[in-house]
């Protein structure tokens, strides 16, 4: 592969990675490369993406596939980290990636894919220092990347987080935690800032939760301004800053506070068809079903039957890790 992408190419309008007609899911590309024969990606950039007082470092991965590896908004990438395990001598486990990107890539080339990582770091008590024996293997492996590293891939996986699209009306909720914001990026890329036939008809409301500790933490945030700006009728925002915000209890304001503050609205929403996403690390799950269960108590509503009901209209859609 080239080192670099063509990201000079000239491309009218992104339409040429569609589906026909462009909501039909049956031709989803699935598990095109899997662990005995994977793809080998090469990286365009690697740049840290939070500001100086965030918790831990996030980083943004461009990789080129030179359009043999396509993938959907929603779907993830796996990741072999080069070397051997310390235990059994055997090859590294893949890790699952969500992508941070429209299938048309950053540069709407439909050539690059982009992964939003955490370097996952382990605080030891006793040494009151960072262990580096218990670091990630995988996020460290692609924050540490530069512009030519390889990457060692597989997928695309993964048909839970797609977008239904079939009715431009529907309403999109996307809760996420930390990176859990990947797939999102792309669906908002895809909807607001590219010329896509879904973006051509959309006519919904996309309302977009993120929780981080704090504002240096925040993801693509300068992107989310620049829709909100442009599609206020059709694109929400609402951060939960856990340690620089209050609860209604005084607390800490944890990512199922900010989305309580809406519940009425997002229970009516949910009534009316609309789908809701989480994504991000499993720990944020029990937090946001408890709120739920609690909500829909106070409004004479069988918590399970609702969360039932949902589930067979396919209108709920989990992706933690």
């Amino acid at each position: 592969p080239q080192a670099k992408p063509a990201f000079k190419t000239a491309v009218k309008a992104e339409d040429f990675l569609e589906a026909d007609p462009y909501w039909d899911q049956s031709t989803v590309p699935l598990n095109t490369y899997k662990n005995k024969s994977p793809f080998t990606g090469k990286v365009v950039s690697t740049k840290r993406i939070v500001g100086p007082k965030a918790t831990g470092e996030t980083c943004h991965i461009i990789i080129d596939h030179e359009g043999e590896f396509p993938y959907w908004e929603g779907q993830s990438w796996g990741v072999i980290p080069p070397g051997t395990r310390e235990k059994d001598g055997k090859p590294h486990s893949v890790r699952l990636y969500s992508i941070a990107s429209s299938r048309y890539g950053d540069d709407m080339t439909g050539k690059t894919g982009s992964l939003c990582v955490r370097r996952a770091t382990y605080w030891c008590p006793e040494l009151q220092a960072e262990d580096p024996a218990k670091k990630g293997i995988c996020s460290n492996f692609l924050c540490d990347t530069t512009p030519g590293s390889e990457i060692t891939m597989t997928g695309p996986t993964g048909k839970v987080m797609l977008l239904p699209e079939e009715d431009p009306a529907t309403d999109y909720i996307m809760v996420a935690t930390g990176t859990g914001i990947a797939p999102y990026r792309g669906f908002i890329r895809r909807l607001f800032v590219e010329e896509t036939p879904a973006a051509a008809a959309y006519k919904g409301e996309a309302w977009l939760f993120l929780g981080v500790a704090n504002s240096d933490a925040l993801l693509y945030d300068d992107e989310w301004q620049s829709v909100l700006e442009k599609y206020p009728d059709n694109f929400r925002l609402d951060y939960a800053l856990s340690r620089e915000q209050q609860n209604k209890d005084g607390g800490k304001m944890y990512i199922q506070d900010k989305v309580e503050e809406y519940a009425d609205e997002i229970f009516s929403k949910l009534d009316n068809g609309a789908h809701i996403y989480f994504c991000g690390l499993k720990g944020m799950m029990p937090g946001i079903q408890e709120m739920l269960k609690g909500v829909a108590e106070s409004k004479g509503l069988d918590y399970d039957a609702w969360l039932k009901g949902l589930k067979s209209k396919k209108q709920w859609h989990v992706e933690v890790y």
